[in-house]
């Protein structure tokens, strides 16, 4: 037995023996924590050809010694059919010289958003509101409950790495990740990251954790004119209020919180004492801030593409290398490495790092000083030794458990934001009419008809208006623009609720305009990932009504782009302020 195979040795010397016998190309791979996708069978993904977006897993693994993965799920995967991809992946990896074993990651996975950039829907795992939600709920003995039902569902389907949480502010009304965020709020973000922190990783990493990898430092929400950093007309973060020091607030908790790795964004500072480049390629935010001044030392891992430019969905999505656009591969890897960052997301290119050594310009002793950290959490983790591998037949008993499906549930019922209610609750067995709400779901609470003339009430749902314009693509995964709807699209509601008592529901994944609909509707009301039936427990008053706006709802484009991009709530007038919310009990 070596010594790094040794688990009654400490970590450190486990580390510094493995090392020890890496070679340059060993380590590089480390550096580098890509995509890889799951189909649904749970077996291995081997495409004909090696590379492109998903390339053969068997190519990634034994020919690139990749050993850090975030996985993909395009079609609806079984939390078994992953505790079994999982286990097959590491038997893969278990053959290479030095049998390193694989950390495998993920974007959110326990809402209703579906976005292959940011986040998956729940389907086998429990659902719970989108992050938004939570913040609705400014509850973070919620928020810690939820983060450890997260923490014992991936530990059953062998993911050790959460690509989240965001703590990001939400000050800027049009963008799109909103929905991914804990509110707008310092103070509150800050408390709630924190026992998201803690419900993942526990008081200290270990065997039984799952990493929280905390993004998008130094806080991605002031984004210009609400453009999203994914791409290039969404390059700029920008600070006209001078809150720089705001957006770092929940950074510092998670900290506190002893978060293990961090990503930087993809967006660049514009106007600040900072270098404007990406922040994946900063010196003076990784090196000099995150590490230098915060002592961060743990694992910093790229947001993803900041290196290649590749093709999505049939749409060109050049690397996110703002502001070092003129480099070429070799060079942005090269300028990552000396900002401070340990890996690239979205990459498989160690042969770059590997020529970067061969030409001094990188040195070895530097590549070592990352590997190091990227070591110390598999160590810490505990998979070269009993977590390598999971039961597969087992997690079907942990996943989606009753237990977590109804905590979930209570929790998107706190989650709900009642705006307006002259009509509500209502009463149960009345006759509804029902626009795009499950009939099935409804009939258990009310009468379902087809025809308006026939109903007491109409219940509607309806998303936040945004600019469909951009719908090529990855482009369409991406709600930004407009937040109000125009005659056209709010015409039908309009209609409806002059005709009868009408309830409307916004899933307001984003700070949606509501002024056509305020004092105009019998019931207006916000939600952030609630399904039908929880939404309906609370306009029946079967589940108390008690979420708060987790940002205010601006009552016009207008004060939207007047506002400054990097204040919470920075509108003049808001419709419903920060905070509003009409709540009862349960009957």
């Amino acid at each position: 037995m070596n010594p790094y195979e040794n688990a009654a040795l400490p970590i450190e010397e486990r580390v510094t023996d493995l090392l020890s016998r890496m070679t340059v190309a060993e380590k590089a791979a480390l550096m580098f924590h890509t995509m890889v996708a799951v189909d649904p069978d749970g077996t291995l993904h081997e495409p004909d050809t090696a590379g492109g977006m998903f390339p053969s897993t068997n190519w990634l693994v034994r020919d690139k010694l990749i050993t850090h993965v975030n996985i993909l799920t395009m079609a609806p995967v079984p939390p078994v059919k992953i505790a079994e991809w999982h286990n097959r992946i590491q038997e893969l990896a278990a053959g290479n010289r030095l049998g390193i074993p694989m950390t495998i990651s993920t974007d959110p996975r326990h809402g209703t958003v579906d976005n292959p950039a940011t986040s998956a829907a729940a389907g086998g795992f429990s659902a719970w509101p989108e992050p938004i939600g939570l913040g609705a709920t400014k509850d973070p003995d919620l928020v810690r409950e939820f983060a450890d039902t997260v923490r014992q569902e991936y530990l059953a389907a062998g993911i050790r790495v959460a690509l989240h949480p965001m703590a990001d502010l939400a000050t800027e009304p049009r963008w799109a990740r909103t929905s991914g965020t804990l509110g707008s709020d310092p103070a509150l973000v800050a408390e709630l990251v924190a026992a998201y922190v803690k419900g993942l990783q526990g008081d200290r990493l270990g065997p039984d954790s799952v990493v929280a990898m905390v993004k998008h430092f130094p806080g991605a929400g002031p984004q210009k004119d609400g453009e999203d950093a994914h791409f290039p007309y969404g390059r700029e973060q920008v600070y006209p209020g001078g809150r720089w020091d705001d957006h770092l607030k929940p950074f510092e908790a998670a900290f506190a919180a002893g978060v293990a790795q961090v990503m930087p964004y993809y967006g660049m500072p514009v106007g600040t004492q900072h270098e404007e480049v990406g922040f994946g390629f900063n010196q003076g935010i990784i090196q000099g801030l995150l590490r230098g001044h915060y002592g961060f030392d743990g694992v910093v891992c790229t947001d993803w593409g900041l290196v290649t430019d590749a093709e999505i969905m049939g749409s060109p999505m050049p690397a996110r290398a703002w502001g070092v656009e003129n480099l070429d591969r070799l060079a942005r890897v090269q300028r990552i490495i000396d900002a401070g960052a340990d890996q690239l997301g979205g990459e498989y290119a160690p042969e770059l790092v590997v020529e970067l050594v061969e030409r001094g310009r990188v040195t070895e002793a530097r590549i070592d000083e990352s590997a190091r950290r990227i070591l110390r959490d598999k160590f810490r983790l505990g998979l070269f030794d009993d977590r390598r591998y999971v039961d597969a037949a087992a997690a079907r008993h942990t996943i989606g458990t009753p237990a977590f499906l109804t905590a979930g549930l209570e929790a998107q019922h706190r989650s709900v934001v009642v705006l307006e209610a002259p009509a509500l609750p209502l009463t149960e067995g009345i006759t509804v009419y029902l626009d795009g709400l499950d009939p099935v779901v409804a009939g258990r609470y009310a009468k379902v008809v087809t025809d308006p003339a026939e109903a007491d009430v109409a219940i509607v749902r309806r998303a936040t208006a945004y600019d469909n314009s951009r719908s090529a693509g990855f482009e369409a995964f991406f709600h930004a623009g407009r937040l109000d709807w125009t005659a056209e699209e709010i015409a039908p509601v309009l209609d409806l609720a002059g005709r009868l008592p009408t309830v409307v529901d916004v899933m307001l994944d984003r700070p949606a305009v509501l002024t056509r609909l305020a004092g105009t509707v019998a019931g207006l009301v916000g939600t952030f990932g609630a399904s039908d039936e929880a939404l309906l427990d609370v306009l029946f008053g079967r589940a108390a009504a008690s979420g708060t706006l987790p940002f205010e709802l601006p009552s016009s484009m207008a004060e939207v782009e007047a506002s400054r991009e990097d204040v919470p709530n920075d509108t003049d007038h808001p419709l419903y302020p920060y905070g509003h919310g009409l709540t009862w009990p349960a009957r």
